[in-house]
């Protein structure tokens, strides 16, 4: 192994998927990366920074993509390691809507800023639900097209009041929707599984890769971590290498 980080997500179901496979595709690359997720399933910026201020131990903790333990709080996980990085991001259904990130979003920042001083901390853009979710706040949006420009207008805002980074998993899915083979309005593959969660194989592996190449610089092409299969359904390696050229693409020197 080569090089060392450790990153720690504080989110919820979105984190949960966008760090599965993330530990996976950075051992394939030879790279030392310790990723926890401190996630509660819906849980709100707002809620983020009560749990701070009561020291709630209400998280569950998952390291390298899987369930350690519970009943974890945000105070004593950042006191756990030297951080490289750490990722905030808004609840999907508000994460369009800018003045649900104030003032919690700044406050958790601060706080991170002052208990854990040797962590960037970054912004994880989310993405905009499939085109026929059943998710109820779906309907604000109007649109998987609204709603995702309401989310990347939304987090751009943030990150350059916090003038912090974007791991920009939403604009790559986004792209990725337009390919032939992830065009779920002509009968391409879905990349989410229930109409907002990433699907277990090809979207969890596409955020996990958006993360990787962000806060690592390396790139995804040679890498040879293929998800497993789930629920006895084969992984199409014509898709994954689709994903992999996607966010390099989107990555690039000449993207942001």
């Amino acid at each position: 192994m080569k090089h060392a980080m450790n990153i720690l997500a504080i989110g919820n179901s979105f984190s949960q998927d966008a760090t599965r496979y993330l530990h996976d595709i950075a051992a394939a690359d030879g790279y030392d990366l310790t990723v926890i997720d401190l996630y509660i399933g819906g849980c709100s910026l707002q809620r983020h920074w009560e749990n701070i201020e009561n020291n709630a131990p209400d998280y569950d903790y998952e390291l390298n993509g899987y369930a350690v333990r519970g009943e974890v709080a945000i105070p004593q996980t950042l006191k756990e390691r030297q951080w490289d990085y750490i990722t905030l991001h808004q609840v999907s259904g508000k994460s369009g809507i800018k003045e649900s990130y104030y003032p919690y979003i700044d406050l958790i920042t601060n706080y991170i800023k002052k208990n854990a001083p040797t962590a960037e901390v970054v912004i994880h853009e989310t993405w905009a639900y499939e085109l026929d979710s059943e998710h109820p706040d779906f309907p604000y949006y109007g649109s998987q097209e609204n709603m995702y420009l309401a989310i990347r207008s939304a987090y751009e805002f943030v990150a350059d009041r916090l003038n912090a980074r974007i791991i920009p998993s939403g604009d790559v899915i986004q792209k990725l929707r337009s390919h032939p083979l992830f065009d779920y309005a002509r009968g391409g593959q879905s990349l989410c599984r229930d109409g907002f969660h990433m699907d277990f194989i090809y979207g969890r592996y596409l955020t996990a890769a958006v993360w990787y190449v962000t806060l690592t610089k390396r790139s995804i092409l040679g890498n040879k971590f293929i998800p497993p299969a789930v629920d006895d359904m084969d992984v199409d390696k014509e898709k994954i290498m689709v994903i992999k050229q996607c966010v390099h693409d989107m990555l690039s020197s000449e993207y942001r």
